[in-house]
């Protein structure tokens, strides 16, 4: 670890793909404060969560590398293939929120961060959100400028504290289009639903999603993930009527979006266990009836 006087070393990557203007936009802030060394996915890898692959073609970059994989692989190869050292993993800036509990265990952006703590080293994962149109979509259109000066100041503050002795990654959502926004510590909301759809006929669904034509007994089944359940265009809610500012208590993430702020959510990722007596009692008279 680096002292006071040194500047940090970071390794950068996300999951929007080495070319998106969100991690240009961190590039250049957190250069300002550290040297920065970029493993970032070659194509967008959203929604991809922890996933890894085993093999993967890495690409010389001017920022550092490329890798056709995912946001957990750059930060394994990262941390492990390089001959090099790093003090903390920045992520992002992604072009849309990660909040909610299914949303950031799904997201890549976190993904890469959860990868970084089970390596030993702590993690700051970045989302923008646009407090009217939500998703900053097409990322070109939008300017990242503030959560990238939002994650920098970050970034130079919790380092060297005791902050990731006990939190090995911190999850922000920070507007792109508020200025000034307050910050808040936040936990992540638990909500979600899922919407099942089936199509009998291949003809009814767009084209990109049929894969083969229909044989007897086969259905074609849409899974579609409603990550703000009961707000309207469940995708893209934004703008949020008042009732979902009563929905979301403050303190969690989803509230402080509502609001414009800056969601920091500490996220332990040891998948910690409850305690229950009555399961204790059921696996001990079981294991003297099974055998």
């Amino acid at each position: 670890m680096t002292d006071s006087s040194s500047p940090l070393r970071i390794l950068l990557t996300n999951d929007d793909g080495i070319d998106a203007p969100g991690i240009a936009a961190m590039r250049e802030e957190l250069t300002a404060v550290g040297d920065v060394t970029v493993v970032a996915p070659a194509e967008n890898q959203s929604g991809v969560g922890r996933a890894r692959n085993e093999h993967a073609v890495r690409r010389d970059h001017p920022w550092g590398y490329a890798l056709e994989g995912t946001p957990a692989d750059c930060v394994a190869y990262g941390l492990r293939g390089l001959d090099a050292d790093f003090d903390i993993v920045v992520s992002g800036i992604n072009d849309g929120p990660n909040a909610g509990n299914y949303v950031v265990g799904r997201s890549g952006t976190v993904g890469a961060g959860v990868e970084a703590a089970f390596l030993g080293t702590p993690a700051i994962a970045v989302s923008s959100y646009h407090a009217r149109d939500f998703f900053c979509h097409p990322p070109e259109e939008y300017d990242f400028s503030r959560p990238a000066r939002v994650a920098r100041a970050l970034t130079e503050r919790v380092f060297g504290t005791d902050v990731f002795d006990e939190v090995d990654l911190l999850n922000v959502n920070a507007p792109a289009d508020v200025p000034s926004p307050r910050m808040r510590v936040t936990r992540p909301f638990a909500d979600y639903d899922q919407q099942v759809d089936h199509h009998a006929d291949a003809g009814a669904l767009p084209d990109g999603d049929r894969e083969h034509d229909l044989d007897d007994g086969e259905v074609y089944v849409r899974l579609q993930d409603i990550s703000w359940p009961d707000a309207v265009g469940f995708e893209n809610p934004f703008p949020l009527g008042d009732e979902h500012r009563e929905r979301y208590p403050v303190g969690s993430d989803r509230r402080a979006m509502v609001d414009g702020e800056v969601s920091v959510s500490p996220l332990a990722v040891h998948h910690g266990h409850a305690t229950d007596p009555r399961l204790a009692s059921i696996v001990e008279s079981l294991s003297e009836q099974v055998e």
